[in-house]
């Protein structure tokens, strides 16, 4: 029976593309902690040092998650560069290290920057959105689905061929892959990154019906315009001044913080949520509608 105070208490989570205290990664991974699991955080520092708005002080990062854990749970971290195919299982085995078990899986990494419009596009630019923001996510869950479900194709899956499955009462593992905003609108000057994006979200029903064959559940979160250091004034790559005006028309007048996002991803990581599978699911305090 769930703790109703702590209702992931011994469940372990893994976050990835946790680095800097104001991102969605680490008010996830905090969310998760207050909620009672033990929570290991993949980072790529490199990339932030790339950007605008910079690093973060990582020993502060882990500090703030240790801080909001449960008196039973422990935390772990690596740092890892997706893109290298052997960082996939050198990450799964480190989180299932942590506890001797993994049961949730939050996609959360991505590459920014260095995009551009359609006249703007190179193979290079294509291939390291893709690889980063979708290949990965990809690999990451299929392996992490081999571990948890304790299943392993013999020969690769035909078209619209359904595989025999035991009715679970309750999901043996959660996934969570983050898209944006490329499914209500145009993203000007993000090609590359709505590309990467738009193919998981596009992908995510094909991906959660296999899964839920093992008792995996899947749900993709657009978490529309959360500032996370990209939007501020002095930090932005982006002009904002359009972007202003339609944010103050939606009826809470901001953008989004991190805590939106990591509130909707914590409560469907419980069994309270576990009825929701399969689903894009956008948490943007109504920007899409303005």
């Amino acid at each position: 029976m769930q703790n109703n105070a702590l209702p992931l208490l011994g469940k372990t989570a893994l976050v990835t593309g946790v680095s800097r205290r104001r991102g969605i990664g680490y008010a996830v991974a905090r969310k998760l902690a207050t909620l009672g699991a033990s929570v290991f955080i993949h980072h790529y520092r490199p990339h932030d040092l790339d950007l605008p708005w910079g690093g973060d002080d990582l020993d502060a990062v882990r500090d703030g998650i240790r801080s909001a854990l449960a008196p039973q749970a422990v935390m772990g971290d690596l740092g890892a560069d997706l893109m290298q195919d052997a960082s996939i299982a050198t990450l799964l085995d480190a989180a299932n290290a942590l506890t001797g078990s993994l049961d949730i899986l939050v996609c959360n990494h991505a590459k920014s920057g260095d995009d551009g419009g359609i006249l703007d596009m190179t193979p290079e630019r294509l291939d390291a959105f893709w690889s980063t923001n979708t290949r990965s996510t990809l690999l990451l869950t299929a392996e992490f689905a081999r571990r948890k479900g304790g299943v392993t194709a013999t020969e690769p899956r035909r078209p619209g061929e359904r595989v025999e499955r035991t009715p679970f009462a309750a999901p043996v593992g959660r996934v969570f892959w983050m898209t944006s905003g490329q499914i209500h609108g145009p993203m000007r000057g993000e090609v590359a990154y709505a590309t990467s994006k738009a193919a998981l979200a596009g992908v995510t029903a094909t991906v959660a019906a296999e899964l839920l064959e093992s008792g995996i559940v899947l749900n993709t979160i657009n978490p529309g315009p959360v500032n996370t250091g990209y939007l501020d004034a002095e930090t932005t790559e982006r002009p904002l001044e359009e972007l202003t005006e339609v944010v103050a028309a939606t009826p809470f007048g901001r953008f989004g913080r991190p805590e939106d996002p990591a509130e909707l991803i914590g409560w469907l990581a419980t069994d309270a949520g576990a009825w929701i599978v399969g689903q894009v699911i956008t948490s943007d305090g109504g920007f899409s509608l303005a």
